[in-house]
């Protein structure tokens, strides 16, 4: 695993309050698919955090997620037996690629395991973190679990250069 050092300008323990971008676009699991799609090439954004109405967060959507519908459908695997068929994998994964690629509302395509931070954590860790775990962009929430901020890989880009 790599690890980061942003200490370019002799500044340490910078916060993630201090490079978030607070004007947060958010969407609700209710909102369609088309209308993410639109928001987000409006937007010039690749990515969205999915919300409830207090503003907790439920999921985060890519554009990785919206291009699901383009993957080719992988089959499970089964043995017939006695004019039956017996899985080898698991049939649920396959019927989870199903829905994602007919989706028609965002929580049918969201991601729901979303990793969040706090304001007050370290950029450092930050960084290392979207490098650990490939992701380009994290919410920051607050300790009620409301979106106050987003921190994507451009945010630090500016803030390292």
């Amino acid at each position: 695993m790599s690890k980061c050092t942003l200490n370019k300008e002799g500044r340490d323990n910078m916060k993630a309050k201090e490079i978030m971008n607070k004007d947060v676009i958010t969407v609700s699991p209710e909102d369609t698919v088309t209308n993410l799609v639109k928001l987000m090439l409006d937007k010039s954004i690749s990515g969205v955090p999915v919300v409830d109405e207090e503003q907790r967060i439920l999921g985060i959507v890519s554009e990785t997620d919206l291009i699901y519908p383009e993957k080719s459908l992988h089959l499970p695997a089964f043995i017939p037996i006695l004019d039956s068929f017996v899985f080898i994998e698991g049939f649920r994964e396959t019927e989870k690629e199903i829905r994602k690629m007919s989706a028609y509302k965002v929580e049918d395509v969201m991601t729901k395991d979303v990793i969040t931070i706090n304001e007050d954590q370290d950029i450092q860790d930050v960084v290392n973190l979207m490098i650990d775990k490939r992701i380009n962009r994290i919410p920051v929430i607050d300790k009620d679990k409301k979106v106050i901020g987003i921190i994507t890989r451009s945010n630090i880009l500016k803030h390292i250069y």
